[in-house]
């Protein structure tokens, strides 16, 4: 007889055929532990990483690496997205910044977590992968996220403070115009150099509370 604990995992299996692709990736993902709240387990089983890459790619959406969406740019490997969106800890009516929204993924994840009362608001330089983001955002109901095309980190200042920052770029150190829009308690995941670093305020004070190394991100780039 099985273990009661096993069942609900035996159930996911048997359902396998009836799941969407995004299911099944988000299904993958928390067997091998990238993904451990349900609140990301959902926010990854109904956004469809294949909706934000070019259709000639979309096969490759549940391979774990990052795949090129142009202008020397790429939508990062899941295992890493999900690393920074758990760390984010991201619940309804956060706002959140996302810096290098690349082709819209990570929007639509942090947008899926913030709602209903929350909102995400997405920064890119390139002003195709911006519209491009758009477009791909339009196929969620997402109303509550938003793309600005600049180069300049405080380009939604006045929006802040953000409860959580993702950043998909990588600094040379913490950028204090990033810093300075770290709401009290907020958090933070940028990389920095080779490392993934998890920033977070406390007592009005920004610091690094853990990396992870290894990371490899295209450099930031700022006005």
């Amino acid at each position: 007889m099985e273990a009661a604990s096993e069942i609900p995992e035996i159930e996911k299996w048997k359902n396998w055929r009836s799941q969407t692709v995004a299911e099944r990736h988000a299904f993958f993902l928390e067997r091998a532990g990238f993904l451990k709240s349900p609140e990301a387990l959902a926010a990854f089983r109904a956004v469809d990483r294949a909706d934000f890459l070019k259709p000639q790619d979309i096969h490759m959406s549940m391979m774990d690496m990052p795949i090129p969406i142009g202008h020397e740019q790429s939508n990062s490997q899941p295992t890493l997205v999900a690393a920074m969106v758990e760390a984010l800890r991201v619940r309804p009516g956060d706002k959140v910044l996302d810096v290098g929204s690349g082709s819209g993924w990570t929007a639509a994840l942090l947008g899926h977590l913030a709602e209903p009362d929350g909102a995400v608001f997405g920064a890119e330089r390139i002003p195709e992968l911006a519209d491009l983001a758009r477009h791909n955002l339009g196929k969620y109901e997402l109303e509550n996220v938003r793309i600005k095309q600049s180069d300049e980190l405080g380009c939604w200042a006045d929006e802040g403070p953000f409860d959580a920052i993702m950043v998909a770029a990588a600094a040379e150190e913490l950028p204090p115009e990033l810093a300075d829009q770290l709401a009290e308690g907020g958090r933070m995941v940028i990389p920095i150099g080779k490392e993934l670093a998890f920033v977070g305020r406390r007592n009005g004070t920004v610091e690094v509370e853990g990396t992870l190394s290894g990371v490899d991100f295209v450099p930031l780039v700022t006005s």
